[in-house]
């Protein structure tokens, strides 16, 4: 049984046909060669099939959204507390420099007043 060249000949072996088991054949053999001729049909996409891809994407795209939130907060909440220990850290380092400061701005005071009384009582380098 030779398989038809075009259309019409599809439907003139299919009047043809002796038989239900004759026409399926034709058939079957015309999409045979349909798929041999254009192989890429076998990967056509559907309306239905891009839908669900579309969804299936929606939602693992809200998954990561999802996540990617999860992990911006906990890296905000690090940050968070990192700053307040540093805030910490240099409220310390600050007041210890201060009572420096102070130690010595008074030792200084000191030695300047012990110098004036020196001068006024005549204590000194004569």
């Amino acid at each position: 049984m030779t398989q038809p060249a075009s259309v019409i000949d599809l439907y003139d072996s299919l009047l043809a046909a002796e038989d239900e088991r004759a026409r399926a054949r034709i058939i079957a053999g015309a999409f045979e060669r349909l798929e041999d001729r254009y192989p890429e049909l076998k990967d056509l996409a559907t309306a239905s099939g891009v839908r669900e891809s579309e969804l299936r994407l929606q939602k693992e795209i809200e998954q990561v959204r999802a996540d990617l939130s999860k992990e911006i907060e906990k890296v905000r909440t690090e940050l968070i507390r990192e700053i307040e220990k540093l805030r910490a850290d240099t409220s310390k380092e600050i007041a210890f420099g201060n009572q420096k400061i102070l130690r010595w701005t008074t030792g200084l005071l000191f030695a300047q007043l012990a110098a004036i009384i020196a001068v006024i009582f005549g204590v000194g380098l004569m």
